[in-house]
């Protein structure tokens, strides 16, 4: 079985990609401890868009998808699930709420990664719910002609259980004796994860719900607020590029995890400025039209009504629609598309 050594990452001298990537969430992060002791009300709203997003994200991410309407209703509890999908879903928000409200007392464990499997699958009926797998997965690719290939072989069932303890006792040891800048322990560690694939389901979910958990220990809260699973959703080819990439020659202890590493240090920095971006409208008082005017400026290309609602968590949805539509009559806002796929785009 591979071996796991993080004190040979430590001794890794990381590019300047890599460090830029760091130093400039370190810079983002004072930036929003300032924001965060100002306390605006606005923030709660940000905090609830982020829930809805990384719900909905994470679980889209696998195929697993409901109505708008039905993902917020079972976010906020104001719904019961009606399908095994929403089930998951249900559950992926179970375990989304455990981690915001107790990260500090949840230790990195197998046992507790367990558990939190076991909550995701606790509205359905999974006698494999927070098991490690009992038979062989693959991570497979779908090609356009339609064929699939098998493209990584996780380990054995066997050797599961003992990799599980292994990474956690790893990374907790560097993390312990601050070995290791923690932003590269946690993808490391997530990056272990996803290739030893402890799981016969729910891998991906358990990894990105795992990745916030690490962020919120080691004092990275962009996720409370800006959803890291919708943007990873929005570019998830470049993901599974990335992860690809990262697992060539895992078994054998010559992989590289740099450009796994790369993607999601990225993926966090722009949490990071979309969180500057957003708290920025809401920090002003200011009419729902200046508002929206501020937050289309802020848009490159086309948007779409919910990339305002995003932007604005201040505004109710009937200010945005009166807002979007004086703007298209003024011939700010060029307006294309009907239903659901009306789009917005500026005239300047």
């Amino acid at each position: 079985m591979r071996e796991f050594n993080y004190s040979k990452i430590a001794e890794i001298k990381w590019d300047s990609e890599v460090l830029g990537l760091v130093a400039g969430i370190y810079k983002e992060v004072g930036k929003q401890e300032l924001f965060l002791k100002q306390k605006p009300e606005e923030l709660d709203k940000l905090i609830e868009i982020a829930k809805i997003q990384s719900t909905e994200a994470s679980n889209a991410i696998e195929g697993i998808v409901t109505t708008n309407f039905r993902i917020k209703q079972l976010v906020k509890e104001k719904t019961t699930p009606r399908n095994r999908e929403e089930q998951v879903i249900a559950g992926y928000r179970d375990v989304l709420n455990t981690i915001h409200e107790s990260f500090d007392v949840i230790p990195i464990t197998q046992s507790y990664i367990l558990q939190l499997h076991k909550i995701m699958y606790s509205h359905m009926n999974n006698p494999l719910a927070g098991r490690t797998k009992v038979s062989q997965n693959y991570i497979s690719a779908t090609y356009p002609d339609g064929h699939t290939d098998i493209v990584f072989t996780p380990l054995d069932p066997f050797e599961t259980p003992q990799a599980l303890d292994r990474i956690c006792d790893e990374y907790n040891r560097i993390i312990g004796n601050n070995e290791l800048e923690p932003l590269i322990a946690i993808l490391v560690f997530i990056h272990d994860f996803l290739c030893i694939h402890p799981f016969n389901d729910g891998n991906g979910r358990i990894s990105r719900l795992l990745t916030t958990l690490l962020l919120y220990r080691n004092g990275f809260y962009v996720g409370k607020y800006i959803s890291l699973e919708a943007k990873i959703n929005k570019n998830k080819d470049l993901y599974y590029d990335a992860l690809s990439l990262s697992q060539e020659g895992w078994h054998e202890g010559k992989d590289n995890p740099l450009p796994f590493i790369k993607y999601l240090l990225g993926t966090i920095l722009s949490a990071y400025k979309d969180f500057e971006e957003r708290i920025e409208l809401v920090e002003v008082k200011r009419s729902a039209l200046e508002t929206v005017q501020i937050a289309s400026k802020n848009k490159v290309g086309r948007f779409t009504k919910q990339d305002i609602i995003e932007l604005c968590p201040s505004l109710s949805l009937s200010s945005i629609e009166g807002a979007l539509r004086k703007m298209v009559a003024s011939g700010e806002l060029v307006r294309e598309g009907t239903g659901n796929k009306i789009e917005y785009y500026r005239t300047e």
